[in-house]
């Protein structure tokens, strides 16, 4: 093991990814100082890479409990770790390797990752947060489909939320639920959204210019709620818009909005599941003036414009950003 150094990354350094992931499956068992986060990543090469080269997966912090490689569970000789990497040499064109970590997100004061926050747990992965999560090649260029299961208890986490749309849920011995999220779209790592707590709703629907309904929720403290009605609107105007003006239909059958006092971010467009700092989402007309409710309006519509630019078309790395 070595200590983990900042290195300084150039552009004029940009190779193409070895390996391309084809999906994704991630199992989590939610726990504020002991969640165990399982996955299972479907590998080929890229033609664009080079030929020997070996699987060198991003990940900080991570308690390693196991690999697996088709199926098969490596002995520590077989692969390397150090502080942010996971290196597996000697692999073919097509595998599926599996990994099995423990986090802690009660103790991660870096806010990148999976964090608790006030009782609730909550990601942020923009710009290479995920590596806090699960091994992965946590760049850019790297698009797959996620396929996500989160269990926890019921009574401390009633609300679990991630990308995509809900395709499973119930009931687990001792107290405990789950819920199995599918994003049929593929995205990078930095998109990837996770929220589990106790919050309440304010629900809406949009019917798409082709005639689909879309489920509409913000998600927030109970006290929040009734503030939600000005942001709600903004996001439907937005979808409107977008469809007006760019042909760009909202392609899910859920939107969700998580709006939390102490977000470490303005905003974040993952996937589905925008997350933002409730300040930026929350209205009422005692207290807030024409620019807050002016502010709301353009921030809901930016974060929702990413769906399509910034998300289905996403950077080729973070150069990219300018």
């Amino acid at each position: 093991m070595r200590d983990a150094t900042p290195r300084a990354i150039e552009l004029k350094n940009y190779r193409p990814p070895e390996f391309l992931v084809t999906a994704v499956q991630l199992e989590f068992d939610l726990d504020p100082a002991s969640t165990r986060v399982r996955g299972r990543l479907e590998l080929r090469r890229n033609p664009a890479g080079r030929r020997d080269a070996p699987l060198v997966l991003d990940g900080q912090g991570l308690k390693l409990r196991r690999v697996s490689r088709d199926g098969y569970l490596m002995r520590a000789s077989e692969y390397e770790v150090t502080p942010d990497t996971l290196t597996i040499p000697g692999l073919p064109d097509t595998v599926c390797i599996e990994t099995e970590v423990q986090i802690d997100p009660s103790a991660n004061a870096a806010l990148e990752g999976l964090y608790q926050s006030r009782g609730m747990l909550c990601t942020q992965c923009e710009a290479e947060g995920f590596r806090r999560i699960t091994y992965f090649p946590d760049r850019p260029d790297v698009l797959t489909r996620f396929t996500t299961t989160l269990r926890a208890d019921r009574v401390a986490y009633p609300l679990l939320l991630s990308n995509g749309n809900r395709v499973a849920e119930g009931e687990l011995p001792d107290g405990r639920h789950y819920a199995t999220f599918d994003d049929p779209f593929p995205k990078p790592s930095y998109l990837f959204a996770l929220v589990a707590g106790q919050l309440e709703a304010l629900t809406d629907t949009f019917v798409t210019a082709s005639g689909r309904t879309v489920q509409l929720f913000i998600h927030t403290e109970p006290r929040y709620v009734d503030q939600c009605g000005h942001a709600m609107a903004a996001l439907k105007k937005s979808m409107a818009w977008d469809e007006r003006v760019y042909g760009r239909e909202y392609d899910l059958d859920v939107f969700h909005i998580v709006a939390v006092d102490d977000f470490n971010m303005g905003a974040m467009e993952n996937k589905g599941l925008n997350v933002f700092n409730a300040k930026y989402v929350m209205a009422e007309p005692s207290r807030a003036t024409d620019l807050d409710y002016q502010y709301i309006e353009g921030i809901i519509a930016h974060e929702y414009f990413h769906n399509w630019t910034g998300n289905r078309i996403t950077c080729r790395d973070w150069f990219q950003l300018s």
